[in-house]
């Protein structure tokens, strides 16, 4: 239990306004990113005296610092110190455009670290567990300071690399892992290729942290996932520019704390940038309080949240997101009149245990869009599934999709981010 996580509100706010006051006098001017973005806003350092001028700042967003790194190969200009100074480069997996490279000085990344130590004191990670990390390690942040943190805590960490599933499946039972660390779709998919060995009934965990997809917030994928591995679902919610950021708590699934004791966290209508009410639905900005090496102030993530607005059982003041990240701005999609997240889709498929994968294709190239789903089941012999799920989705979301069964092991299983949905426009 770590102190910060249980400051009142008012001692949290205290602590927020002295970090961003140091984090900004160690960024101007020496951070030209940053400084140049005071200067175009008509601001000095002096105007920004604690968290109710935030507002007065521009929002950064991801274009600017694609742009930035364009504009000055290979960082960009958003370094507060000598490149000398930087460790560790990792970068965004650039799914939706090109990568961003993002450095980190030995200082900034035990902040990342620390934030990470707060993370495990929340799911109540103990130096006696074993913790199986099955991702890459490749560029992106990922994992990479869950792993550094958990090693400094005392706890045995498991590297699983470039290795095939099978071999993952081996060294988790083998060691006795008690922690597993993934996306929420690898989740299901080792889980699967355990059941198909006959392991799962020999696995040890006790407590899954996933990452880098919805999944873990949305009920119908988190229920799968525990009741496969019986084991207690952590969501989590981080990015390689910002850093880890959130983190579910023990007494209330469903949603996420954001550490605000390291980052700042406004929530605003996208069209607009005017902070919305708790409750309601915006995007979430963010401005990092610890990372001064490669700071960001008023980040816009893109991601859509919900505030709670009622005081959370845990008794932690940190902000909550109910429902945890529930869309992204970009990915909203109108159908014929309707609204909706390619997460509210999985909502709906994942409550069907027979299925097995999905993937989806919305087509906005005619006049009336269409969805169309390609449904993998677990085995042959569910004939009406497509039905089912095509009435399911009619029914909560109210379009009518194009559903097919294909057969089972067609679709391609993802270990980090999944692909699922191909947008023909």
């Amino acid at each position: 239990m770590l102190l910060a996580d249980f400051l009142a509100r008012e001692q949290l706010t205290q602590l927020q306004e002295r970090k961003l006051s140091a984090l900004l006098d160690a960024t101007l001017p020496a951070n030209l990113f940053h400084a140049r973005k005071f200067e175009a806003a008509g601001l000095n350092r002096s105007d920004i005296h604690g968290l109710n001028d935030l507002q007065r700042l521009p929002t950064t967003t991801k274009g600017e610092l694609i742009a930035d790194q364009e504009a000055h190969p290979p960082f960009g200009s958003g370094l507060t110190y000598s490149l000398e100074s930087y460790t560790r480069l990792h970068q965004t997996s650039g799914t939706k455009g090109a990568p961003l490279r993002w450095l980190d000085t030995p200082q900034s990344w035990n902040a990342m670290l620390d934030c990470w130590t707060q993370i495990y004191s929340f799911a109540q990670v103990t130096p006696c567990d074993r913790l199986l990390f099955a991702f890459s390690f490749g560029p992106f942040l990922g994992f990479w300071t869950a792993f550094e943190s958990a090693s400094r805590l005392g706890c045995l960490c498991l590297a699983t690399g470039g290795m095939s599933t099978g071999a993952r499946l081996r060294m988790l039972i083998d060691n006795q892992a008690t922690v597993l660390l993934c996306t929420p779709t690898y989740a299901l998919h080792l889980a699967q290729a355990a059941l198909a060995e006959y392991l799962l009934d020999q696995s040890s965990i006790r407590k899954i942290i996933v990452a880098g997809e919805p999944g873990g917030s949305i009920p119908a994928t988190r229920s799968r996932i525990e009741e496969a591995w019986r084991a207690r679902v952590y969501d989590h919610s981080g990015m390689t520019e910002v850093g880890p950021v959130a983190i579910e708590c023990q007494d209330n699934p469903g949603g996420l704390h954001i550490l605000e004791a390291d980052y700042v966290a406004e929530v605003i209508d996208s069209a607009s940038e005017q902070p919305v009410h708790p409750g309601q639905l915006g995007e979430l900005v963010l401005t990092t309080l610890s990372r001064l090496a490669s700071p960001l102030v008023r980040y816009r993530t893109g991601d859509l949240v919900r505030v709670d607005p009622k005081p959370c059982p845990c008794g932690r003041s940190f902000v909550r997101l109910d429902g945890g990240i529930l869309g992204r701005t970009d990915d909203m999609v109108n159908i014929r009149g309707n609204n909706f997240y390619p997460s509210a889709l999985e909502g709906v498929i994942r409550r069907f245990a027979e299925v097995a994968e999905y993937r989806v294709e919305i087509d906005t190239s005619a006049a009336l869009a269409e969805v169309r789903v390609e449904i993998e089941p677990v085995q042959e012999g569910h004939q009406r599934l497509a039905d089912r799920i095509a009435m399911a989705i009619r029914d909560e979301l109210l379009f009518r999709a194009e559903v097919k069964l294909v057969a089972p092991g067609t679709l391609p299983r993802f270990e980090m981010k999944a692909q699922r949905i191909r947008k023909k426009q």
